[in-house]
């Protein structure tokens, strides 16, 4: 096909076919070799919420950290096109969506990627042939841009990059120079980054010069494609130094070409948008869009069709790649998204619930056909969004109730109050800019000052708690010129293949070979050295190692190394890290450590084989909850140390206790076969053929090692076998048991849902796993015995008392103490209902309590206004019950009661009659009593109570009565 903006509009291809052409062009005719879009959770960078550029998942090859055998490191010429979702974080268009007609917070990414093979001229050539040749874009309506210099930094412009569009025929008018912020690119504050240059389409064009509008943020000329040139590394210091291996990273956004190609001037007019924006009218009834903005859109109408549009593709994607709305980092993000959405569907377009999830449908017709997986989730997607809408309508109804009392009680030309907004963003959920916009809907602004001086406080509060993230230690983190310069100097990749070099004994136990090495390098303070002075930090790096370096979700050994000659001497290892295929040992060098020494390995074998347990142990659990809850059950993350295995996986709903009793059922079958456990390295190609293989979405090495329970390798390998889907068969780089039977025993300790759609269960194994058993069997019989107890129902007040006391404490105690979750849970549901058992028996026996002592002061106090006197009361709630009955029981009755404790305490209860008011008040009544025994009191003009001290009680019934008879 051609496309050329000159003809009709009936000419103008669709998305799917403009997508379809980037592909294909750099597939077939400059080989590059094509991949899928990456998911847009990020994969291994928690700074990142959401994939938000192309370049996201090539950041190994950038900073040449991916393993040489890795997939990743085999690529020279890569094309995509990437899902990308900006918002929250450093990227966040969140709050322009709907305002304008170019905004979204889900994207597609086309992408071209060089890394280490072609440099500017092919690149800007591939560009301009793309454009001009096969989209047919007019050549007078494109200029170029490229990075002018900047003489702070001692860059000089990039003529390359200007010569190079000079030779391609693009008219020296239409080349231009700008600075360091328009045409020059970074990763990050330190990292690779390089000059780009940029193609601008001229909407208008007519054969005039749109130079000046370049860049200026005109909507007539809008940038289309970006070509970044890799050349340089930002350090910590602030210089740039050049990389070892230049890049080429290119990205042209879907949605801005399809609407030049389209003849549009707004995104929402292209056919991405038009069936989704056609599906809304149908499912409201309110009027079409018609693509106003600002004053012009009257009630926001059009403003919200944007919206819903926009957040309903991203909302689609989101979920299909595992994140679902939660409460923080990306799952919060995302249930803004969702319920800025529902609030727009629900005041401004007044559509019925639901109708943000019949969108769903069209979204995969409109993106299924690019990425099949959103077909596939269908229906769990529309589950997701109906149940988060429900939840937020309730809370959006009072809110907005909330809102308009707030606003009616204000005075004129105030701000909002930052209380009411902070109450509205924490306990309903509001998302901030929802508040501000419904708060500019009313031409009012909120208190930002106060509401952040409150958001300042809330984060101080929190600043005891648990920490994300950890910072790393820089001696086991090589940067790309350290790992340049060891390749550069012939340094070999570690051979790490000794981690694997354990055997079993003749009576069960497991034997470690030690392992001898040479030490060909020494990192510390980011640089490589030869030497390293004793009482210094430092990482080794090791021709052969038997240490397992932190991946794959276990953590990394730990142990000791001595010198050949020195067996006095260990040199402790503290940790490992992998970084670009060498094996980095931290270790406090107790002595000057050299390159070129001679060094023997011990790993801790106690931690390594607790290691090994669990990460064995680990596959079993993901077995056993495939088996019993189903095939769609998928790996969502795993942590394994030696302590305790942690997984994450997608459910559609809390594990129930049967539920975990099978999984553990399911485990201990497994452990009591004793199977042996089959580990082999195949080619990857020929490992993903396996049907049944539980992969998580992470880059593997080629060839690939593969661990199967029971079933040998070579079996499962065989065309047409389905001996992986009646056991665990995995791709994993960890260490494990050679036999299943050494875990001995495995007991889900924790479970719990991490977000909507996604459970996380934490196991023991072996003792750990016995020992939560026996607790759990102790605190069973302890719950048996207060259930017992509870049953003989007591008739005094102080026993159920205590018996209520006990419950909350063993609640306590079984919450925070490692018992089998299945148990937990069976327990909490028993010791729920023996507190609403005590809680009623307690009530009841008050009751009786107060309604014998009520009738006794009635007899003594037959038909007077005012009753005061002392009485017997165990507790200020049985005297406040005395009070209340006898109040009944005497309607124009006023009441006020004292009950001296055992512990010199007086409490004090009193109730007004309404025929009194307003003269009489009970809080009145009741600080002036409770004054004269120096005590307090506070409550309504109708009841009021407190407590004094002993010493001043008849001072108190005296000022009682004189009190009365003023107010009578």
């Amino acid at each position: 096909w051609r496309c050329s903006p000159r003809r009709g509009s009936a000419g103008c291809p669709p998305a799917g076919q403009v997508r379809a052409a980037f592909l294909r062009f750099f597939q077939e005719r400059h080989g590059h070799r094509r991949l899928p879009s990456a998911p847009v959770r990020p994969r291994g960078d928690p700074r990142l919420l959401f994939v938000n550029a192309g370049m996201n998942q090539f950041k190994p090859v950038f900073l040449g950290t991916a393993h040489p055998r890795s997939e990743l490191a085999q690529h020279r010429r890569v094309v995509n096109s990437q899902k990308c979702v900006r918002a929250g974080g450093k990227h966040n268009d969140l709050e322009d969506v709907g305002r304008d007609t170019y905004h979204h917070t889900f994207f597609e990414m086309l992408g071209n990627w060089s890394f280490g093979d072609y440099f500017k001229e092919e690149a800007c050539s591939m560009a301009w042939e793309l454009l001009t040749e096969v989209y047919e874009i007019p050549r007078d309506r494109l200029y170029v841009t490229y990075f002018g210099g900047d003489s702070s930094l001692g860059l000089s412009a990039d003529e390359e990059c200007r010569d190079v569009w000079l030779r391609l025929g693009v008219p020296a008018s239409h080349v231009l120079p700008f600075p360091l912020k328009d045409n020059f690119w970074e990763m990050g504050d330190t990292g690779p980054c390089g000059p780009c240059t940029e193609i601008h389409y001229d909407h208008v064009g007519g054969g005039r010069n749109a130079a000046a509008l370049v860049n200026q943020g005109s909507p007539d000329v809008v940038e289309i494609w970006n070509l970044v040139f890799m050349q340089y590394s930002r350090e910590v210091e602030g210089n740039l130094l050049p990389l070892p291996q230049r890049h080429v990273d290119t990205g042209m956004g879907l949605e801005r070409l399809v609407t030049v190609l389209q003849h549009k001037r707004s995104n929402y007019d292209t056919d991405l948008f038009t069936p989704i924006l056609d599906a809304i009218h149908k499912g409201c009834g309110g009027p079409r869009y018609q693509g106003l903005v600002g004053d012009a859109d009257v009630g926001r109408v059009n403003m919200a069709y944007r919206v819903v549009a926009d957040h309903v593709r991203t909302l689609c994607v989101c979920i299909t790649d595992g994140i679902y709305p939660g409460l923080s980092g990306a799952e919060l993000v995302l249930r803004r998204i969702l319920r800025r959405a529902v609030r727009f569907c629900s005041d401004v377009l007044h559509a019925p619930p639901g109708l943000l999830a019949s969108l769903v449908p069209t979204v995969v017709e409109v993106l299924g056909d690019a990425y099949p997986e959103l077909t596939k989730n269908a229906d769990q997607i529309m589950d997701i969004i109906n149940e988060n809408e429900a939840a937020f309508l309730s809370s959006l109804e009072r809110g907005r109730h909330i809102i308009e009392r707030t606003v009616q009680q204000m005075e004129p030309f105030t701000n909002f109050p930052a209380e009411v907004a902070w109450s509205l963003y924490g306990n309903l959920g509001f998302p901030l800019d929802l508040i501000d916009l419904m708060l500019e809907e009313k031409g009012i602004s909120l208190d930002s000052a106060a509401f952040n001086e409150l958001v300042l406080e809330d984060a101080k509060r929190k600043a005891g708690g648990p920490q994300a993230g950890h910072l790393e230690d820089s001696n086991t983190r090589l940067d790309v010129h350290s790992l340049a310069q060891l390749r550069s100097n012939d340094v070999p990749a570690t051979d790490d293949s000794p981690k694997y070099a354990y055997t079993l004994g003749q009576h069960g136990q497991y034997e470690f070979s030690p392992c001898q090495a040479t030490v060909l390098m020494l990192h510390r303070d980011q640089s490589l050295q030869k030497e390293v002075g004793a009482g210094q930090r430092c990482g080794v790096i090791l021709d052969r190692t038997n240490f397992y370096a932190e991946q794959g979700g276990q953590a990394s050994d730990q142990g000791y190394m001595i010198r050949l000659g020195q067996q006095d001497i260990l040199f402790p290892v503290e940790s490992v890290r992998l970084c670009g295929g060498y094996v980095i040992h931290e270790v406090t060098a107790v002595e000057t450590l050299r390159a070129g020494d001679q060094v023997q390995l011990f790993v801790d074998e106690a931690q390594r084989l607790a290691c090994m347990t669990n990460h064995t142990a680990t596959h079993v659990l993901n077995f056993a909850l495939r088996h019993v809850l189903g095939d769609n059950t998928e790996q969502r993350g795993s942590h394994v140390t030696a302590e305790q295995l942690r997984f994450d996986f997608d459910t559609k709903g809390p594990v129930t206790v049967e539920q975990l009793q099978q999984v553990e059922q399911v485990v201990q079958d497994v452990i009591k076969r004793n199977e042996v456990v089959h580990m082999a390295e195949v080619p990857l190609t020929l490992a993903r053929r396996v049907q049944g293989l539980r992969a998580v979405d992470e880059g593997y090495p080629d060839p690939v090692r593969i661990v199967s329970l029971g079933v040998p390798v070579e079996s499962v390998l065989t065309c047409d076998s389905e001996a992986a889907m009646q056991t665990s068969v995995e791709l994993c780089c960890g260490t494990h048991l050679l036999q299943t039977g050494a875990m001995e025993d495995l007991t889900i300790i924790n479970e719990r849902q991490l977000v909507k759609g996604i459970s996380r269960v934490i196991a023991v194994t072996g003792g750990q796993a016995k020992k939560a058993r026996e607790v759990g069997q102790c605190l069973a019989m302890e719950v048996d015995s207060l259930s017992l107890r509870m049953k003989q129902r007591s008739t005094s007040i102080p026993e159920m008392q205590k018996l209520s006391k006990e419950v909350g404490q063993l609640t306590k105690v079984l919450t925070s103490t490692a018992v089998p979750q299945w148990q937990r849970k069976e327990l909490q549901t028993i010791l729920r209902a023996l507190q609403r058992t005590a809680n009623t028996a307690i009530k009841k026996l008050e009751m009786q309590q107060a309604a014998e002592k009520a009738q006794s002061l009635l007899a003594k106090h037959c038909n007077q206004p005012v009753i005061i006197d002392t009485v017997p009361a165990d507790s200020l709630s049985i005297l406040m019950k005395v009070v209340n009955q006898l109040c009944d029981k005497s309607p124009g009755t006023s009441v006020l009661l004292l009950s001296p404790q055992v512990s010199g305490e007086v409490l004090c209860a009193c109730q007004v009659s309404k025929n009194c008011l307003p003269v009489f008040s009970a809080a009145d009544w009741a600080v002036a009593v409770c004054t004269q025994m120096e005590g307090k009191a506070g409550g309504s003009p109708i009841v009021a109570k407190g407590s004094g001290n002993a010493k001043g009680m008849q001072g108190a019934l005296t000022t009682a009565l004189e009190f009365a008879q003023s107010k009578l």
